[in-house]
C-alpha cells in the first residue's frame, strides 16, 4: 500500500491534542511521514475533518530517491557504503531516502501551515526548520543552524537527555516518569535545554553531555544545512534543570547527504 508506511501513533496522537494546539498557536512538526508523508497528512486530515478542524496541513517529500536511481547511477552516483566503502551495485532496492535538512519545514512554517509533516529528514532538522523560520535565519547563517543542530541533537531521543542516557543514573530523581526535553532556542543559535517541572528526569551538563556524545564520530558533525563544530560547544547550568548552549561555530553544508537504503 503505497499509501501507507507512516508512523500511525502520530495520527492517534494528533487525535488527541489536535484542537489545543490550534487553540494555544502551536505549531507541530513532525518526521512521522516515514515513507509516505502524504500519505500521514491525509490520514491527520481525516482526523481534522472528523474533529471539525481546520489546521492547514503540509508535508514535505523529496526525499525519496527510488524514482531516481537510474538517473542518479547514470551520473557515477555509486552510493558507497559509509563504513565500508563498498559500492551498492546492482543490488535490489526496496526503498532509497535521502536525509534532508529543515527549510522545506522553514518554508511550510513560512506558508501558514499548523502542522508539517516530513518523511527521512534529520532528526535535528525538526528543530532546525522552526528556529529558522520563527526568527527568520538566513541559509548561510552557520553559526546560528550550528546552534540549533546541537539542540535538535540533544533533544531528539526524547528522555535520553533527561538521564536515560546518563552513566550516573542515582543523581537522578524519578528515573521511572522522565519528562522530555524542550528546548528553548534563540536568534543567535544559542539555546537552554529544560523540562517541566512536574515530572521526574534531570536536565544537567552531565545528562546533556551524555547525549551530545551519543552516536558522534568526530568534532565536525555533518547535516544537510551546515557542518556543527561539537568541539565549540560551552555548557553551563543556569538554574536546576536548565541548561544553557552557547559558542557552537558552524561551516558551510557539505556538498552531498547520507541516504538511507534497503
Amino acid at each position: 500500500d503505497p499509501q501507507a508506511g507512516y508512523a500511525r501513533t502520530f495520527v492517534t496522537q494528533m487525535e488527541q491534542v489536535m484542537g489545543t494546539c490550534l487553540d494555544r498557536g502551536i505549531k507541530v512538526v513532525s518526521n512521522a511521514g516515514g515513507l509516505s508523508p502524504r500519505g500521514c497528512a491525509a490520514a491527520v486530515q481525516e482526523v481534522a475533518d472528523k474533529l471539525g478542524l481546520a489546521p492547514v496541513i503540509a508535508y514535505i517529500e523529496g526525499d525519496d530517491l527510488v524514482p531516481r536511481l537510474d538517473e542518479l547511477r547514470a551520473a557515477g552516483v555509486d552510493f558507497a557504503n559509509l563504513d565500508t566503502g563498498v559500492a551498492l551495485g546492482d543490488q535490489e532496492i526496496l526503498t532509497a531516502n535521502a536525509y534532508v535538512g529543515g527549510w522545506g519545514v522553514a518554508e511550510a512554517l513560512g506558508a501558514g501551515a499548523d502542522i508539517v509533516v516530513t518523511g527521512r529528514t534529520t532528526d535535528a532538522a525538526l528543530v532546525v526548520g522552526p528556529a529558522a523560520w520563527h526568527h527568520g535565519w538566513q541559509r548561510d547563517d552557520w553559526d546560528r543552524l550550528a546552534g540549533a543542530v546541537v539542540a535538535g541533537h540533544v533533544i531528539e531521543c526524547g528522555a535520553q537527555a533527561t538521564g536515560g542516557n546518563y552513566s550516573f543514573f542515582q543523581e537522578v530523581p524519578d528515573l521511572t516518569h522522565p519528562g522530555f526535553p524542550i528546548a528553548e532556542v534563540f536568534d543567535d543559535g544559542s539555546s537552554v535545554i529544560t523540562k517541566h517541572d512536574s515530572h521526574g528526569g534531570l536536565v544537567s551538563v552531565g545528562t546533556v553531555t551524555a547525549q551530545l556524545l551519543y552516536e558522534i564520530g568526530g568534532p565536525r558533525y555533518l547535516n544537510p544545512d551546515v557542518v556543527a563544530r561539537f568541539d565549540t560547544i560551552e555548557l553551563s547550568q543556569d538554574a536546576p534543570n536548565r541548561v544553557r548552549i552557547t559558542g557552537v561555530r558552524g561551516e558551510p553544508a557539505p556538498s552531498t547527504t547520507k541516504v538511507c537504503i534497503n
